[in-house]
């Protein structure tokens, strides 16, 4: 059979998606033949429904499957209907919005089935079936239509993956990503985290799970990795077959959860290449043996999520315990190791204040990592976070289905003032982080926030586009007078330190 799988990703940053990845590369050791439609204007392939109908058409499949994240999910809905008026194609569809939300995605009409949570052998068996025109109705991991009913199929077991063929790097133009991302190239050691954060889909997941499985989740073996001689072969395979890379980073949850996996790892990762990477830890589980260990293999950046500076919020809101200590213990044990960190943080989060948000930009300002990133948050449906948004009665929902990323806006309520505040600090939040810190020029960050203070909503609406424009010159003079500071860089939404040196 030809089936051909649809990522919408559109104006968001290029993501390689390793579900159609590990998707296609079942069906291919399967003998089917695969395409994928990677639907993002960065990498020359907008939202233009003439040209994906013509994609279709040359390419004749069996079967059409997409995957799709919530803030995607917009497009693929377009572009499903498109499909329905000038084909009779099988449309079925995958991805975390569905395995959230599977009933409003059946409910809208245009699928077939949809497969919910870790499908690769789920949708292999309903590919075998179509083949030999069996029905599929009974295929675990998805909800089909028939006729007027909907069979809710519950979930197989997680696959281990050590059975899993390797990555189906081919059905993307992956070398065009590569040169896209700046040499930078992700990589997933492991699936699962043990952390259960309200705003993530990992505890839903594992909900799903025990209910349909019926075990405890501590029998799930949610938490697995990948072989390190398997890692490390794609390693191999990827330096054979592509160019101009620069660094490799790991997309896991939490990369540093199994020091033993983590030391396994480091000494044989120096063996096979001399390339840099970046990998995600936790403050709570990160010690001064990890951080020298991916120090000596070549980590060059280790990424923690902060979240929040505010351990209420943390606490109450995001299901995080660690406290501010922690956080500054883990940051001085990766400095001390020489590592350059990098800390995620949000704001815009359901019952949080003023003084709940100048506590992160004060928290980031004493342990200055060498990058912090941020966004706004964004309540995905079905998670904790959604529910305590909705019950709070925070929520814009025309805003919501609106969005189709969280960095630049909120779909929050907070009231006009409150409002117009995350507004201006989604464009100035690393300004608000110089003027806290303790850096000479503080002063002069103080001065430019004042003005931005003082903007009325009318006045913000034309000052915000020259913001980039203005941190950019002011970080060019700061640093010919050796002064240093954060400054906006890569992306509108990532602070870098002065002395980041692309090549050190």
């Amino acid at each position: 059979m030809k089936i051909l799988f649809i990522y919408p990703n559109l104006y968001a940053q290029i993501g390689f998606n390793y579900g159609v990845a590990f998707l296609s590369a079942v069906l291919k050791q399967d003998g089917h033949n695969t395409a994928l439609l990677n639907i993002n204007e960065k990498l020359g392939y907008p939202l233009d429904v003439p040209r994906i109908m013509n994609d279709i058409r040359a390419f004749n499949p069996d079967l059409i499957a997409f995957s799709a994240v919530t803030n995607q999910f917009q497009y693929a809905l377009k572009i499903a209907a498109e499909i329905k008026k000038h084909f009779q194609i099988p449309l079925v569809c995958g991805g975390i919005h569905v395995t959230m939300a599977p009933e409003e995605v059946m409910e809208t009409g245009l699928f077939d089935a949809v497969f919910i949570g870790e499908s690769e052998y789920a949708l292999r068996e309903y590919v075998r079936a179509l083949s030999i025109k069996q029905d599929p109705s009974s295929t675990p991991n998805t909800w089909q239509r028939k006729g007027a009913a909907i069979i809710k199929n519950p979930v197989s077991p997680f696959p281990a993956l050590e059975t899993l063929p390797a990555k189906d790097y081919a059905i993307f133009d992956f070398q065009k990503m590569i040169d896209a991302k700046d040499g930078w190239v992700g990589i997933m050691a492991s699936r699962g985290c043990p952390f259960r954060c309200t705003y993530c889909f990992n505890h839903q997941i594992v909900e799903r799970y025990t209910t349909d499985l019926q075990v405890p989740a501590a029998q799930l073996n949610y938490i697995r990795h990948h072989p390190v001689k398997d890692v490390i072969t794609e390693i191999v395979c990827l330096q054979k077959h592509y160019r101009n890379i620069r660094m490799y980073i790991f997309d896991d949850d939490l990369f540093t959860f199994d020091e033993y996996y983590v030391k396994e790892f480091c000494a044989a990762y120096r063996n096979v290449t001399s390339l840099p990477f970046v990998a995600n830890a936790h403050v709570q589980v990160f010690t001064p043996e990890i951080a020298r260990c991916l120090k000596k293999a070549g980590c060059r950046i280790i990424k923690f999520g902060i979240e929040s500076g505010s351990e209420r919020i943390r606490k109450k809101v995001m299901n995080r315990a660690m406290s501010n200590d922690t956080i500054r213990k883990a940051f001085a044990t990766a400095h001390g190791a020489g590592l350059h960190t990098s800390a995620f943080v949000m704001f815009g989060l359901p019952y949080e204040t003023r003084e709940d948000i100048m506590e992160t930009m004060q928290l980031l300002a004493d342990i200055q990592p060498g990058r912090f990133r941020w966004a706004i948050f964004f309540p995905f449906p079905h998670t904790s976070a959604y529910e305590i948004s909705r019950q709070g009665g925070f929520i814009d929902f025309n805003r919501m289905v609106s969005l189709n990323n969280f960095t630049e806006e909120s779909c929050l309520n907070f009231g006009p003032e409150q409002n117009l505040w995350i507004q201006k600090l989604q464009k100035i939040f690393p300004w608000q982080v110089n003027a806290r810190a303790r850096f000479p020029a503080a002063q002069e960050y103080r001065n430019m926030l004042q003005k931005m203070e003082e903007l009325s909503a009318e006045s913000w609406a034309s000052e915000q586009d020259s913001i980039l424009t203005i941190d950019q010159e002011t970080s060019a003079r700061l640093s010919a007078a050796g002064l240093e500071h954060y400054a906006i860089r890569f992306n509108p939404f990532m602070a870098v330190h002065s002395d980041w040196k692309e090549d050190a």
